[in-house]
């Protein structure tokens, strides 16, 4: 019996030291997230390889260097043309500001008092001497590598951190289970390698087709906007993507976004329709088969809990909190789904 407590007591205390030390170790641990995430999406691309009888180290430098390959062509090809949608949205802030000053702030002075809302051409003052004085966007971004040397180190670094430890956790991955298998409670054994395999098959399938949806998404309203003369369509397209990862954040921001876009742009309402138009066809699409295809009901959250699983990670642990929310989120379902299979089978809710 005493044994028995005392076992307790060390399982708590390890999984009270596993989160503290989590916590304090935030900061340094993105890069280490994210060389796992990557080995853990592309590992079954080397296990297929294998099994056309390739030696895994062979099949682990094939799937490397294409990932290398694809993310250094990602970079080299759209973050220029990313730029330089930056550099026209730049340009067209003065006509935004102007709209704010002469349409926006005189109806809301008139609808909710003479207060003033906020102070649009100051605004635009300073931000004209500001963007002046950095050469736009590309003179912005070479003062602040110049002068943020040891900041460009750091992502240098964490950027080989990240091939490095995804390259060494390819090579080992069976290692690693083999490893952990071996640590796992003989009792226990069966239940945690059942959840194991649940956790491995919602996590695999819901990172696997969120990304699909992302890249789907980027892509047509990236070329949806931009056919409709939208300058910065590009820009716009790629921030819906990445944001449709939380639930309706990606498709508001980017209608708001790209509704202001066009009128300062165009300098009319009617500018905007067909962007209205566009959103609603891809919500629609979205909505009922894009989503529902590539990621359907694989975690099982209800979205409002999604975006708090993702607030409330980026609030703990910042960007590294972000990255984890959802696959903390995906284990905890298994879990409960787990304790309540087990509480409705227990002589307690009989």
């Amino acid at each position: 019996m005493e044994s028995l407590t005392m076992n307790k007591f060390l399982v708590v205390f390890l999984g009270i030291l596993f989160f503290v030390l989590l916590y304090l170790l935030a900061p340094i641990l993105t890069p280490f997230l994210v060389g796992i995430l990557l080995a853990y999406l592309v590992n079954p691309i080397v296990n297929l390889l294998m099994r056309l009888h390739l030696p895994r180290i062979v099949a682990v430098i094939i799937v490397f260097l294409a990932l290398f390959l694809i993310i250094t062509l990602l970079v080299v090809l759209v973050v220029p043309l990313i730029q330089a949608q930056v550099t026209r949205l730049m340009i067209a802030v003065p006509n935004i500001l102007a709209w704010l000053q002469d349409i926006v702030v005189p109806s809301l002075k008139k609808y909710f008092g003479t207060q003033e809302w906020m102070d649009v051409a100051s605004l635009k003052t300073d931000l004209s001497q500001n963007w002046s004085k950095a050469g736009g966007a590309a003179g912005w971004i070479v003062k602040t590598i110049l002068h943020s040397g040891f900041a460009l180190l750091h992502w240098l670094f964490n950027i080989i951190l990240i091939f490095v430890v995804t390259f060494y956790l390819l090579y080992d991955w069976q290692k690693v289970v083999n490893g952990l298998h071996s640590l796992l409670p003989r009792k226990y054994e069966p239940t945690i390698i059942k959840l194991a395999k649940e956790c491995n098959e919602v996590l695999g399938a819901f990172f696997r087709g969120q990304l699909l949806v992302m890249l789907t998404l980027g892509i047509f309203y990236s070329v949806g906007l931009s056919l409709i003369g939208l300058q910065v369509g590009l820009v716009i397209g790629v921030m819906v993507g990445m944001l449709s990862i939380i639930p309706y954040l990606g498709i508001i921001t980017g209608i708001l976004t790209a509704s202001i876009a066009a009128f300062a742009q165009f300098g009319s309402m009617m500018a905007v329709v067909p962007v209205l138009l566009l959103f609603v066809v891809g919500q629609t699409l979205d909505g009922m088969f894009i989503t529902p295809r590539l990621v359907g009901n694989r975690i099982g959250l209800h979205p409002v809990a999604v975006i708090f699983a993702v607030l409330a990670g980026g609030v703990l642990f910042g960007f590294f909190g972000v990255l984890l929310a959802l696959p903390a989120a995906a284990i905890i379902m298994v879990l409960v789904r787990f304790l309540n299979s087990s509480y409705r089978n227990s002589k307690l809710y009989r």
